[in-house]
């Protein structure tokens, strides 16, 4: 059974994405389609922050992209040096919350200790932490179309069809493709399962007027695939 995924591909140890992997183990055919893109933002400044350590009461990363700030930051700087033999340790000696374990293993990679990433999304992350510390935020990435989006999803349909389900993992990214998908679906659109990594993106769903019929209880290979099994065995209306 053929299923789309409306996210970038990203290999792990293994060498293959890790959603395709877990959903090939429950017999579904994942195709993944980025509909996203990103721009990093206010990097001089959040430079400048991870060299004050002391001036804040830990980190929270809410995404892959916030990691990827941190390296383009000691890279451009070079302060690759610093963060090893200094700056690192200061910052592990304070509270480092994550959203989910994706960014958790990204995290340990740069050498900082994790807490928070059972939470699985920001909302649950933002209950966990409330109370504890103060926060200052600073945004280092904005959200853009993928310039590929309608080319990619035009070769997908003429060449698989229509998907049995669709997985957004974003409101970003639906906010993005929904309207290629809907003409390229036209009437057939009502077969399609639509799934959601994440209450938000459920929520966006809903607010387009479309049925959510599997939401990830994590944002995790494992939890997709699981709910979109029991999505797809349920008969449809």
């Amino acid at each position: 059974m053929k299923v789309l995924l409306l996210k970038d591909a990203k290999e792990d140890d293994c060498g293959q994405d890790p959603y395709i992997r877990e959903l090939g183990l429950y017999g579904l055919q994942a195709t993944l389609i980025p509909v996203l893109s990103f721009e990093f933002l206010s990097l001089p400044s959040f430079s400048e922050k991870l060299c004050h350590p002391e001036g804040y009461g830990g980190l929270i990363f809410t995404s892959p992209r916030a990691v990827e700030a941190v390296d383009l930051c000691l890279e451009k700087d070079n302060k690759t040096e610093v963060w090893k033999h200094s700056l690192r340790e200061k910052w592990n000696a304070k509270s480092v919350y994550v959203v989910g374990n994706a960014t958790a293993s990204l995290v340990n990679k740069i050498g900082l200790d994790t807490e928070g990433a059972h939470c699985g999304n920001a909302e649950k992350l933002a209950e966990y932490i409330c109370s504890r510390i103060p926060m200052e935020s600073i945004t280092v990435y904005q959200k853009i179309p993928h310039p590929g989006i309608q080319v990619n999803l035009n070769s997908y349909y003429s060449k698989q069809g229509i998907p049995a389900s669709i997985t957004f993992f974003s409101p970003s990214g639906l906010t993005y493709s929904l309207k290629h998908i809907q003409e390229l679906s036209g009437d057939n659109i009502d077969q399609i399962k639509f799934a959601a990594i994440g209450p938000s993106t459920a929520r966006a769903l809903t607010a387009q007027g479309l049925p959510v019929s599997c939401l990830a209880e994590s944002p995790t290979p494992p939890a997709l695939a699981k709910g979109l099994r029991l999505a797809l065995q349920a008969p449809r209306c």
